[in-house]
């Protein structure tokens, strides 16, 4: 899962998020710097954390004074006094690993170790590339904001009067393919003259194409200076934050790099909303590559990820069990 909180960037204190009615989770920034995640519950008697206080690199319950680390461990309580030797095993919090990378806070909810480098899109974005970013909460399912990005059927319908102008709408492929964990795809849409339209092995990877590597993880390589990328962060079954970034690295300069991305994020807004208009209204809020929906050969971006999603579920299932 991939979340961030502009508000905590870089700043000590104490803040408040949920993901559900059950699952509440309080983070900490301690003065030296840490951040850490852990459930927004005391161990003792299970007040609210997220009104407590920091002290020190310990955030503090604010029913008893019970104090505990960045990874979760009960380090004092105050009723049992500076003295005593007492066992403070049982004081442990439930705690979730973040790590910091690339502006955004990530959230590892497996056991111990992530077991893989956290994905992003390091041979093309480094840091000399600026960005401008906005954030929008979707009244849908994540799989379904992602299949929006994949989905190149829609341009001239929902974004005829941005990027889908010229009423190109007949679908050529589009070609598809899976890399290093990474779809990649680009949109191969004609004007429909009559033709007949092109086969994905007919149809290639234009300059202008689209990547996404999972679990959430999308990029629009626009050209070789402009580039958007999406981070698709769960809330629920019903909600989903999109931080999305123009990137540019048109001139030399950075101070017009970031002008440009400013006016970028501007197109983003713009672009999104139409997005987000019709996306929030599709009736089988959770996708699956198992379904009623009809779909089409121009959907071949959408159903590659439906089942590889499907196979990544499976095999987290049979982990599980």
């Amino acid at each position: 899962m991939v979340c961030r909180f502009a508000f905590i960037k870089g700043e000590a204190g104490i803040y408040y998020f949920s993901e559900t009615a059950e699952h509440e989770s309080c983070f900490f920034r301690t003065k030296s710097g840490v951040l850490s995640c852990a459930e927004d519950r005391c161990a003792h008697r299970g007040a609210a954390l997220c009104i407590g206080k920091l002290q020190g690199e310990c955030i503090q319950c604010p029913f008893h004074g019970i104090q505990y680390d960045t990874e979760g461990k009960g380090t004092f309580v105050p009723a049992l006094g500076k003295s005593s030797a007492a066992d403070l095993g049982r004081f442990h919090l439930i705690f979730h690993r973040t790590k910091e990378e690339f502006g955004i806070i990530y959230l590892w909810f497996g056991e111990g170790e992530p077991d893989k480098a956290i994905p992003f899109f390091r041979d093309e974005l480094d840091g000399s590339v600026v960005y401008s970013e906005l954030e929008d909460c979707w009244n849908a399912f994540y799989s379904r904001c992602v299949e929006n990005q994949l989905d190149v059927i829609h341009l001239p319908f929902v974004h005829y009067n941005t990027i889908g102008r010229g009423n190109k709408t007949l679908v050529n492929g589009p070609k598809v393919l899976f890399e290093h964990e990474t779809i990649i795809t680009s949109a191969n849409n004609e004007v429909d003259r009559g033709q007949t339209p092109k086969t994905a092995e007919e149809s290639v990877i234009r300059e202008t194409y689209l990547k996404f590597i999972f679990p959430n993880l999308w990029m629009n390589h626009i050209s070789e200076k402009f580039r958007v990328v999406i981070f698709f962060a769960p809330v629920d079954e019903s909600r989903t934050v999109l931080y999305i970034r123009f990137y540019s690295s048109l001139s030399r300069f950075k101070c017009i790099n970031r002008i440009i991305a400013i006016f970028g994020r501007i197109g983003n807004r713009i672009i999104e909303r139409q997005d987000r208009r019709v996306v929030i209204t599709q009736k089988l809020k959770v996708s699956e590559y198992h379904s009623n929906e009809k779909l089409l050969p121009g959907d071949r971006p959408v159903i590659l990820y439906r089942r590889l999603r499907d196979e990544l579920k499976q095999q987290n299932a049979a982990a599980g069990s």
